[in-house]
């Protein structure tokens, strides 16, 4: 389960907080997978406090993921890989997290 798997994650690295991808629709309103990961969201929160978990919006990300992956001379048929787009989306979420905790300091 993904509970376990960040509880496990978080007790054996130095982590300071945990970034959660926001589903948000463009006008603001949370998507339909929202109702599935509030509560997973809720749960994390329960077990890892004090560590925070906090919310970053992604929306565009999936978008900003492909433009990385063009950019970066990925061949077409490797950016129709879910799993890539994901996993680029998630550091584009972080990297956003990261810059604006920087600017709050």
């Amino acid at each position: 389960m993904l509970v376990d798997y960040v509880v496990s994650y978080v007790r054996d690295n130095d982590v300071e907080a945990v970034v959660v991808g926001r589903p948000i629709n463009l006008n603001g309103q949370p998507s339909a997978s929202m109702r599935s990961l509030e509560p997973v969201f809720n749960r994390l929160r329960k077990v890892l406090s004090p560590i925070a978990v906090l919310w970053e919006d992604e929306r565009f990300t999936s978008v900003l993921a492909h433009r990385a992956m063009i950019d970066g001379g990925m061949k077409k048929m490797d950016r129709r890989h879910k799993a890539v787009v994901d996993k680029i989306s998630a550091a584009i979420i972080l990297n956003g997290y990261l810059d604006r905790i920087k600017l709050m300091k």
